[in-house]
């Protein structure tokens, strides 16, 4: 953990003027602030460990959950993927109807006087009492390895490091964080517990996770470290005990020593907001607030994974088109230019139907169901649609602009983790 080097401390008029570092720079302290030898402060706008916190951008990306992309009420769901609030994959894993039915919403419930508008809330909306062996109920975010090499892993400087969230469920226990480092070699996964003591309550934890001087971190785009927080496993993932240092992967272990079954009742619901991670060993009493960013910086950082580029009846475009035919084939191209380069070359996320898009050219408009695909790289790329529609109203080397002409289109580009 950083601290701050106070070289010399000055009394001033109403207060105190402390010095840091060589460079002469100062903070004024007010009169009646007072610094404890922990570090702790009183009577300053902002903490010490908030005035350490570096300038960059959070490991957590969207952990206010102010970003939802796909969807903001995620309804009916019986099998895992990306569902509503964007960088948090949801694990429903079995089949139909074996782990339960949810809905996953970005709920405007949360705890009052930090600053935050949304959580992720999870509702059981049909139980599943006893979950099967290998069901699993839980939350995930990953993390780029290239944006882990601050953590020094691998190396005799490595360093601890704490997730702090708000929790809030009527379901009260003991839950686990588990984490799995993709780059980690024979000992990749560490847990840490916390318990939900008080029932439809927001409560903040603050959890601590071990360094590892073995095993580092790749510098690349691929997944690095891999976070769940777990809402109820099958009893292939329970029976051992959690582990608490570095070691191999145990079936029994990832979800050991908890019996809460989110899927145990319609009743249940399990919400979460303001999840952070910090460089360092931290307790509730000296975590660094929140960093609050942006609404569009972090709209920005989440659409290095997935990338909307046009949804609904929208009045603009998602692109322009070019018409042409070849070999008697009516066949429309496109090229786009991403706002924020990806992660890497993506894929295409379509709904299509019936008259779904239109491609609105010569005073007129072609509809068609969907395009036939999508190729390009990390900055941009072609869509194309072969036979789709009739151009009727274009000829060979027409352009035109188009739209989404029902309320359910939808296409964008994923480069998820």
């Amino acid at each position: 953990m950083s601290t701050l080097e106070v070289n010399k401390i000055t009394p001033v008029s109403g207060g105190t003027t402390v010095q840091v570092g060589e460079s002469g720079d100062t903070i004024n302290i007010p009169a009646g602030a007072t610094i404890a030898n922990a570090g702790t402060s009183t009577g300053f706008g902002i903490s010490f460990a908030e005035a350490q916190r570096p300038n960059v951008n959070p490991l957590i990306i969207n952990g206010n959950m102010a970003v939802a992309q796909r969807s903001t009420n995620a309804t009916g769901l019986t099998s895992s993927g990306y569902k509503s609030i964007d960088r948090f994959y949801t694990t429903l894993y079995y089949t139909s109807s074996n782990v339960g039915t949810f809905t996953q919403s970005q709920s405007t419930d949360v705890p009052t006087g930090y600053g935050f508008a949304n959580s992720l809330k999870m509702d059981c909306t049909t139980a599943q009492g006893s979950l099967p062996a290998t069901g699993q109920i839980a939350i995930r975010q990953s993390i780029e390895a290239q944006d882990l090499q601050l953590l020094k892993f691998g190396t005799a400087n490595a360093e601890k490091f704490t997730i702090a969230f708000w929790v809030k469920s009527n379901l009260t226990g003991t839950y686990n964080v588990s984490l799995y480092n993709q780059d980690g070699g024979s000992t990749p996964q560490v847990n840490a517990q916390y318990s939900i003591s008080s029932a439809n309550t927001w409560e903040k934890k603050v959890l601590v996770f071990p360094k590892d001087t073995s095993n580092g971190f790749n510098d690349d785009n691929g997944s690095g470290l891999s976070i769940d927080w777990i809402m109820g496993t099958g009893s292939t993932y329970t029976g051992g005990t959690a582990p608490t240092t570095w070691s191999a992967f145990v079936n029994n272990t990832f979800n050991g020593g908890s019996t809460v079954n989110m899927a145990s009742s319609t009743s249940n619901e399990w919400l979460i907001t303001g999840i952070q991670m910090e460089v360092g060993e931290y307790t509730s009493a000296t975590i660094p607030p929140f960093q609050h960013e942006s609404y569009g910086n972090n709209l920005n950082r989440c659409e290095r994974y997935y990338q909307v580029v046009g949804s609904g009846t929208r009045a603009d475009n998602l692109m322009y088109f070019y018409a042409y035919n070849f070999d008697g084939t009516s066949t429309m191209f496109g090229t786009y230019n991403f706002r924020k380069e990806m992660r890497a070359a993506p894929s295409l996320d379509q709904t299509s139907g019936t008259d779904y898009y239109t491609f609105k050219c010569n005073n007129a408009g072609d509809n068609f169901d969907g395009v036939n695909g999508f190729r390009g790289g990390i900055a941009g790329g072609e869509f194309y649609l072969s036979g789709g529609s009739s151009v009727a109203n274009s000829s060979a080397g027409m352009a035109g602009a188009v739209l989404g002409k029902n309320a359910s289109s939808h296409m964008a580009l994923v480069a998820e983790l």
